[in-house]
């Protein structure tokens, strides 16, 4: 039975590709490959669907040990890294301990194991912001990373160069953005509770632009990735069709709310002046050049920013379409926290 070795779960979208790669209509032949995920000891495994073809081995990223242990067995076998850290606790160091040693760990083992293909999810804050509303990031684009996150994203990237330059097995680097859908974790449950309850900021006239990306389109990507043989060695942004405002992501969050779910909304938002963005951007400088993060001020500065991208390139050599964009996506998001009542 063929092996696929998946990081990243219970995460959100470690988990979301489990349950593409276990559903019988994702593209891959049901009951003819077997799982493996690494999970992290002493994380709550209940996400997880129940299968017996999904193999749970402990193990963190950061242990060499643990990563030779997880990829023992696998040659000719796909790897999925999607595990990585978004926001530390406290130090920013956590960043690189995860993002780039734990990669570097993980895809020495892979390639000693014999992995055919390592598919590689990293971020779009390795570009950066964009330099106006107008510009979109594409795989040209340099890198001018964002804070230490992205400064840890884009060394882990140059790591999987490394390994591709070497020949012995091949990646594919994938850059979703602001991620949504089902499965979600609490901060975007908390940034719905905003609209919800009117404190969701909007920082300058809300008209700068993001693109965000769907989860099953994401899942949809990382399999075309896998099968192109033509990706092998490529970089792709993936994100839904179009960048949205700000505002219109706010904006068709508390409609959804209130018109098509019940829910009560109260009509307002945190209208704060442009400003407000750069000073919080200037504070996580300080903060982070002092090797502490705080999420909030982090979020914040990112606000008023611009951060949009073409996926010309993936549509073209992938073939990646994706099926889903902000109000459906977003009207699912909902679905699930009242299915799971995380939402009221």
């Amino acid at each position: 039975m063929p092996l696929t070795l998946l990081t990243g779960a219970p995460g959100w979208i470690g988990t979301r590709l489990i349950r593409t790669l276990l559903d019988p209509g994702a593209g891959k032949p049901a009951g003819e490959q077997h799982l493996r995920c690494l999970v992290m000891p002493g994380v709550d495994r209940a996400p997880l669907p129940t299968s017996d073809r999904l193999e749970i081995v402990g193990g963190d990223l950061r242990d060499p040990t643990a990563t030779e242990t997880f990829c023992r067995g696998a040659e000719g076998a796909t790897l999925f890294h999607c595990a990585g850290l978004v926001h530390p606790a406290r130090s920013t160091r956590d960043f690189y301990e995860v993002n780039v040693r734990g990669a570097r760990n993980l895809l020495s083992a892979a390639e000693q194991a014999g992995v055919r293909r390592v598919i590689v999810l990293s971020s779009n804050s390795p570009a950066g912001n964009n330099p106006s509303r107008a510009h979109r990031f594409d795989e040209r684009s340099p890198y001018h990373p964002y804070m230490a996150y992205g400064r840890s994203k884009m060394q882990m990237e140059l790591v999987v160069r490394e390994f591709e330059q070497r020949g012995k097995m091949e990646t594919v680097i994938l850059r979703p953005t602001w991620f949504y859908g089902p499965d979600q974790p609490a901060r975007q449950t908390t940034f719905f509770r905003m609209i919800q309850r009117g404190s969701a900021p909007i920082v300058g006239d809300g008209e700068n632009l993001r693109s965000m990306t769907y989860i099953d389109n994401l899942c949809q990507a990382m399999l075309l990735a896998e099968q192109n043989p033509r990706a092998s060695g490529q970089t792709y942004w993936i994100a839904d069709h179009r960048p949205y405002s700000m505002r219109e992501i706010v904006d068709t969050v508390e409609r959804l709310m209130e018109t098509e779910f019940g829910l009560h909304v109260a009509h307002k938002r945190l209208r704060l002046p442009n400003i407000a963005g750069d000073i919080a951007q200037a504070c996580d400088f300080a903060l982070q050049a002092a090797g502490l993060y705080v999420q909030r001020v982090h979020v914040l500065s990112e606000m008023n920013k611009t951060i949009a991208c073409s996926i010309a390139r993936a549509e073209q050599e992938l073939g990646y379409a994706p099926a889903v964009e902000l109000e459906e996506g977003m009207r699912r998001s909902l679905a699930w926290c009242l299915e799971h009542r995380v939402l009221s």
